[in-house]
């Protein structure tokens, strides 16, 4: 099997059937322009700290670099560009202002590792990898996404645990940090590492996505990504995005169309029918209780109401009753039909059987209505 990536895993645990397509069966994706505008960015980084010595480069060098190392694909317009671009520029000048005057050379730019997690290989390519004055290590990974990250984004990033794996194993130093860097505010997102717990869980999240693809368990799911690059391969897509049929299949999905949008208009029908019908009833049962009543009459029909009680037990009561006995793991946890039975069983003693029947009790009531036709009275 082929080394796997944070990218390959995150998507696969998406959809199975979109890491299929892009990653087995070969599709190309569509160029995006945030896509352009992120690789960007991530080439200016690098070209900053990724000196043979200090200083790093200057701003002038830095903007001619960015104009150099500009990708103009998947953009939706050329004002969008144009927008994209200046607001790059910004931050870029924002990153040297901030950077330039504390450099420090890193360990490691963009830093390309394979590891082994039991029989599978792990690939990537990690950012910046930082010495701390402490003697340990810190890992930032840049991001151009529009919101700042939370707490729990960071406490649950799955890129940054697989990083540490990567980081700790490539030098054998403890990494004491792990930063997002949210490159349009210049603010780097920290928290502390992983503990071994969070480690093995990420490990054994690897081997269950290599065990996935190996075994061939590609179903399709919706996620917030979709619609993919690919709705056309997709069975919650294709309808929409197949191209046009015969003229037969035309007629037959014309009518199954139709079928959709009248199922849907029924549904709502019924959901107002239902919330018509829930407020009748409340009617009817509130008059029953206040006038003593059992039936009430209309022109045709007549209703006979009843409060209908639904009884059962408390477990904690019937815990504390059986679990002396050792019959607690006859009611299977607490099965109320399991219960049932126990109570009927005559192995067990009758007063013991007794005092469970006792705990019986009434756990809900709900008002009952049921229909007769006037002429049933005659």
């Amino acid at each position: 099997m082929k080394a796997l990536s944070y990218s390959q895993i995150s998507l696969y645990q998406s959809c199975p059937l979109c890491y299929k397509l892009q990653y087995i069966d070969g599709l190309e994706t569509k160029d995006k322009g945030y896509f352009s505008f992120g690789t960007t960015m991530h080439d200016c980084a690098e070209r900053f700290f990724k000196v043979k010595v200090p200083p790093p480069p200057s701003l002038e060098e830095m903007l001619a670099f960015y104009e150099r190392r500009w990708l103009s694909d998947g953009y939706e317009s050329a004002e969008e560009e144009a927008e994209y671009k200046a607001y790059g520029r910004e931050m870029l000048a924002k990153f040297w202002e901030i950077h330039h005057p504390d450099f420090r050379m890193p360990i490691a730019v963009e830093h390309k590792f394979f590891i082994d997690i039991g029989n599978i290989k792990l690939t990537g390519r990690i950012d910046r990898v930082d010495k701390m004055d402490s003697g340990g290590l810190a890992i930032i990974d840049y991001k151009t996404n529009k919101e700042l990250f939370t707490k729990e984004y960071l406490d649950n990033d799955l890129q940054l645990t697989l990083y540490q794996l990567a980081v700790e194993q490539s030098w054998f130093l403890p990494v004491e940090r792990l930063t997002l860097y949210h490159f349009r505010s210049n603010t780097p997102c920290s928290c502390p590492p992983r503990d071994e717990v969070q480690l093995e869980e990420a490990r054994r999240l690897v081997l269950e996505v290599a065990e996935g693809i190996q075994a061939g368990n590609f179903p399709a799911v919706e996620s917030g990504r979709c619609p993919c690059d690919f709705p056309e391969h997709c069975p919650y897509y294709k309808q929409k995005f197949a191209p046009e049929r015969g003229e037969t299949d035309v007629l037959d999905e014309a009518a199954v169309g139709g079928a959709v949008e009248r199922y849907v208009a029924l549904q709502k029908e019924i959901k107002g029918l239902e919330l018509e019908l829930d407020e009748l009833k409340a009617t009817i049962a509130d008059f029953c209780q206040a006038e003593g009543l059992n039936r009430v009459y209309g022109t045709n029909h007549a209703l006979t109401y009843k409060m209908v009680e639904r009884a059962g037990f408390s477990e904690a009561e019937v815990r504390a009753l059986l679990e002396p006995e050792g019959l607690w793991p006859r009611v299977l946890g607490f099965d109320q039909y399991k219960l049932k039975e126990l109570i009927k069983d005559e192995t067990v003693a009758r007063e013991l059987r007794q005092k469970l029947a006792e705990l019986r009790q009434v756990v809900s009531a709900s008002p009952q209505l049921w229909v007769r036709r006037q002429v049933e009275e005659k």
